[in-house]
């Protein structure tokens, strides 16, 4: 009997099903191309989930507490030229202390800027991320003058270029390699996980989503909390800034740009609801991973790259169709039950 329940609660997760699909489009593609399964493409995968992924937790995060932040790529992309310019004029060749302490403390304040915002001003949040995205973005292309650095600090590119392992394709020589940053993700994702579910904090960032005014009722804080979530994202965005710019080897000023579709149509699809109060971390990394499922095989098929814009938008139909059937049935239940 345990067992049978146990099943039904598991089939009635959005994980379950977003589980099947990575599974099925998985198997369709190593019929059609024969390569998804080798040892070199689940390690491209894996590299390739680090960047959205430690997005994906600050984004979850945002969006369980109600709210929606879409100026992360442009926080982040500010935060990490800054970083990159101060270093690189100050011929810094020490190590990977000084640009992550920058980076994170550049990150802290332009975040505060949106914690602030959010938790004083009673205007929609996309509206202020939309306008801080904005104002980081004309910050950086007109105040620094942004421009592509091609040489970064010896201590970030050296963190780019390290390796967990490298394998090789025997058919192709295509060498993959696994970047020490893929730790770095499992790092965030494990205290993410520990703060959510076991923390205050994390309780609140629910209790905020599922109904502010009862969570101020109940003695939440919830202009503290706020604030506290969106510093804890940015932080999260500019180290993801970090590590793509690291990975890359050079500083290009608008190349995170434009992510935050992407990063919340993958949120989105692993089950958060979009109004708040609901989802999981597993579901997040779960909807991300398909995402750049969905990337990497139409490379692996050969499908022109324009086709992922339009695959990427089906998601967020997709994603966000899921979630607000999910809303309605749960608000007739509701109302079903006070009927």
């Amino acid at each position: 009997m345990n067992v049978r329940v146990a099943a039904r609660k598991v089939v009635r997760q959005n994980e379950f099903y977003i589980l099947l699909v990575i599974v099925a489009l998985s198997m369709a593609i190593q019929m059609r191309s024969g390569l998804f399964f080798t040892a070199n493409n689940l390690v491209d995968l894996a590299g390739a989930m680090v960047v959205p992924g430690i997005f994906a937790v600050g984004t979850f995060m945002v969006l369980v507490s109600g709210g929606i932040d879409v100026s992360f790529p442009a926080l982040a992309s500010l935060a990490v030229y800054a970083t990159t310019r101060i270093l690189v004029d100050a011929g810094w060749q020490g190590g990977l202390w000084l640009p992550l302490l920058l980076v994170v403390g550049i990150a802290a304040v332009l975040g505060a800027f949106n914690g602030l915002f959010t938790a004083s001003i009673a205007i929609p949040v996309l509206i202020i991320t939309l306008g801080t995205a904005n104002v980081f973005t004309g910050f950086m292309q007109g105040a620094l003058s942004s421009v592509q650095i091609p040489n970064i600090p010896q201590a970030m590119a050296e963190f780019g270029r390290a390796s967990l392992f490298v394998t090789e394709n025997p058919q192709t020589g295509h060498l993959a390699r696994l970047p020490v940053a893929f730790l770095l993700l499992v790092l965030i994702v494990a205290l993410a996980f520990v703060v959510m579910r076991f923390t205050t904090f994390g309780r609140s960032i629910y209790a905020i989503g599922g109904d502010e005014s009862s969570a101020a009722r109940a003695g939440v804080n919830v202009r503290r909390t706020k604030f506290l979530l969106y510093v804890i994202a940015g932080v999260l965005a500019g180290i993801a800034g970090l590590v793509r710019t690291s990975m890359m080897g050079q500083m290009h000023p608008t190349n995170l740009l434009g992510m935050e579709l992407m990063v919340i149509a993958a949120v989105v699809l692993g089950g958060a609801a979009i109004t708040g109060g609901r989802g999981t971390l597993t579901g997040a990394m779960l909807g991300t991973l398909l995402i750049v499922i969905v990337q990497n095989s139409m490379i692996l098929l050969g499908i022109p790259t324009i086709w992922q814009s339009i695959a990427l938008g089906v998601l967020i139909l997709v994603g966000t169709g899921i979630s607000a059937v999910q809303i309605t049935r749960s608000r007739r239940g509701q109302g079903a039950l006070l009927s």
